[in-house]
């Protein structure tokens, strides 16, 4: 037999309810969860944003020590030297380096030269002969070395 009840309500309990507990127990495992993906992540981006600044400024180190080996921004001979001793008739080599210098001359020398961080020249002195290196910057200011090659 089926029994109506009209006419009264019965109203459940929610907090007797076993499921609500799960889900709120369910909801604070996902707040922490997410709260701790997003430390992380926030922690990992915080580390590699410090690398890339480390790295950076490494090489902007790397990049000041090479402009400064390189002669940095003033006019500068860096290297001059020759083959020190040579026999009647055989060919030595000048070289030289030099920053910032908008032309170069080598005296006494026929073969044109010009500016270089390295440049080697081939002479054919026949006897002990000084060699001149001038360089001359964009300002009109020049720098001098010389360098001898000793004929026996």
């Amino acid at each position: 037999m089926l029994t109506e009840n009209r006419g009264t309500t019965e109203t459940k309990n929610v907090l007797k309810n076993p499921f609500v507990y799960t889900l709120l127990a369910l909801l604070v495992v996902a707040i922490y969860v997410v709260w701790i993906f997003l430390s992380r992540h926030l922690a990992d981006r915080a580390y590699q944003e410090r690398i890339r600044s480390q790295q950076a400024e490494k090489q902007r180190a790397s990049d000041q020590a090479a402009i400064e080996q390189l002669g940095g921004s003033e006019l500068a001979i860096q290297m001059l030297y020759a083959t020190p001793e040579i026999g009647r008739g055989e060919t030595a080599q000048v070289c030289f380096g030099v920053a910032n210098a908008k032309s170069v001359t080598l005296e006494p020398q026929s073969n044109p030269v010009w500016p270089s961080h390295n440049l080697c020249v081939d002479v054919k002195p026949k006897k002990t002969t000084t060699y001149t290196l001038t360089a001359t910057g964009a300002d009109g200011k020049a720098v001098t070395q010389q360098v001898t090659v000793a004929v026996k």
